[in-house]
């Protein structure tokens, strides 16, 4: 099946989850994601802000306050990183909230893990995005380790990747966390 379709199927099953199964979904996943060593070692962690049934990772604020917490804004065709600052989210044309543009930038290299939001993935570290392709052009630009986040339901056995599609190292459900990477697997 081709990217666009296997895209509609899977937008298609994250949109019909109802909102109480997404945020319990959600809960798993990110009390998963706080108990996970990696995680819980990191100093500067990228994560996004929940848009159009995503599992929402805002849970993770509290339960790791200690993190910095940062999250992307769409610059033209890429990705500007900023700090979490609750008081200064601004709506993206797009309709998803991302950081004020007058907060510091943060520098991608100094990134140790990204939590990087997808409408499907696979086991191998293969990830289906919105197909604007912010992520596949971002991720390159630092050294940190690529989770992706995704609910059991968008988890599927393989995606058609090409080598522009960056893969990442580990994936997270609410029931899984999968080593996509050998070399980072311990």
């Amino acid at each position: 099946m081709e990217k666009a379709a296997l895209r509609r199927r899977y937008l298609q099953i994250r949109e019909s989850l109802a909102p109480e199964q997404v945020a319990a979904a959600s809960a798993a996943i990110c009390e998963r994601l706080a108990g996970w060593d990696r995680l819980r070692e990191a100093r500067t962690v990228m994560t996004y802000l929940a848009f159009r049934n995503e599992p929402d990772l805002s849970g993770l604020f509290t339960l790791l306050p200690s993190i910095l917490w940062v999250l992307p804004r769409i610059d033209g065709r890429r990705l500007v990183l900023h700090p979490y600052d609750p008081d200064r989210l601004v709506r993206h044309p797009f309709g998803m909230l991302e950081p004020d543009p007058a907060l510091p930038a943060v520098d991608p290299a100094t990134l140790d893990v990204v939590l990087v939001p997808g409408v499907a993935f696979d086991p191998q570290g293969g990830r289906l995005g919105f197909g604007g392709g912010y992520y596949d052009r971002f991720l390159p630009s630092t050294p940190a380790l690529r989770v992706g986040v995704t609910f059991d339901a968008c988890l599927t056995d393989a995606l058609p990747c090409t080598e522009r599609d960056q893969r990442m190292d580990w994936v997270v459900t609410p029931t899984r966390l999968i080593c996509c990477a050998p070399s980072v697997c311990e």
